[in-house]
């Protein structure tokens, strides 16, 4: 048993979905979004390099020495997988460690709508889950996987960096690939992904243009992919895509996307109120005939108006999706003010006016 593994038991005891380990700073863990001390020593930078060199293969090592920074995942066995973040900062060795749950929630654990089960039925095209770092894309994509997986009759391929939710084969055959260790890139991999008979792929992240050229072609040829994106809402996660390339081409790509996308998840965690722990709140957008159109012709604003009016197909827009869980007394009505789009809608459930600026 690694020295590091006492840390990990303690995250399972406290409920902790974070443990980050600093030199020159004590152990902290974040506790439903918040950052919690761990009653321990400052770490000094030489015990703890030691304590992090026990738990990572040596070529992330070598990397991590020549670049100051790599990701990796570690299992501890009975108690879960890790996603693991060394960093060189100021004081030394830092390193981050994010739990990988053993279990696969499913669809409705997570409380998600159930038209993102659709999703996972699709024959070919794009579908993106976006949001900022932490607020959960790797668990919303796993369960759709995981549906498809069980009710699909078909190859699933993941492509992540590191390989996180690990899924065992059922009515389909699942194959991960890890960036770093089974291929050179996000792009290599894709691009070796059109010779392996692939019917799902999953793109852990779509960093850069090759990446996303390579998804959207393998979207516009017959497959189904899966991929992230760090943006806020449906309608920039659109523009973040044709932004990325050049302006010659952001016309082609505008017709390119608006035929291979299907639908855009767009999500952020709150805090629960009525319970422990925390809830998803979710926009999604689906690609209608008049979306299309409207990616086709650059008048991305206008695709929140296509998820007002697309609630029977199972569309909504954040603010509704906050809106619904506040009034179910769920999440607080000060985070949903400061994380809503529209902010107006949600200074009536506020005690105090925010401060006008």
């Amino acid at each position: 048993m690694a020295k590091i593994d006492a840390f990990f038991k303690l995250m399972n005891e406290q409920g902790a979905s974070d443990l980050h380990m600093v030199a020159g700073s004590q152990p902290i863990l974040r506790i439903r979004g918040e950052m919690e001390r761990v009653k321990y020593k400052e770490l000094d930078n030489d015990e703890l390099k030691s304590m992090l060199y026990e738990i990572a293969p040596e070529e992330k090592i070598k990397v991590y020495e020549e670049s100051g920074d790599i990701d990796f995942a570690y299992e501890v066995p009975g108690l879960g997988r890790y996603r693991a973040n060394f960093f060189q900062q100021k004081w030394g060795v830092g390193s981050v460690f994010r739990l990988i749950p053993s279990k696969i929630a499913t669809i409705e654990d997570l409380n998600i709508p159930s038209v993102c089960k659709k999703f996972a039925t699709l024959q070919k095209g794009l579908v993106l889950v976006t949001g900022p770092t932490g607020s959960g894309k790797s668990t919303t994509l796993a369960a759709i996987i995981d549906y498809a997986n069980k009710i699909r009759k078909d190859h699933i391929l993941t492509i992540e960096d590191p390989i996180e939710f690990v899924h065992k084969s059922q009515s389909c055959i699942v194959n991960h690939r890890e960036v770093g260790l089974h291929t050179k890139s996000f792009a290599a991999a894709l691009r070796g992904a059109l010779r392996e008979d692939p019917d799902i792929i999953l793109v852990g992240e779509m960093r850069d243009l090759e990446t996303i050229q390579l998804a959207l072609e393998a979207a516009s040829t017959g497959h189904l992919v899966f991929g992230t994106l760090h943006t806020q809402s449906a309608t920039k996660t659109v523009d973040r895509v044709v932004d990325v390339f050049p302006a010659n081409q952001q016309a082609q790509i505008r017709t390119t996307l608006s035929e291979a996308l299907k639908g855009v998840v767009a999500q952020n965690l709150f805090r629960r109120i009525d319970k422990k722990g925390r809830v998803a709140v979710l926009e999604i957008l689906i690609i209608t005939y008049a979306a299309a159109n409207l990616i086709r012709e650059a008048k991305t604003p206008q695709l929140a108006s296509v998820m007002q009016t697309g609630k029977k197909l199972g569309m909504q827009t954040l603010d509704d999706a906050i809106l619904d869980l506040l009034q179910k007394g769920w999440v607080s009505p000060e985070e949903s003010y400061e994380k809503a789009i529209d902010k107006k809608r949600f200074i009536p459930f506020l005690k105090e006016p925010p401060p006008d600026f």
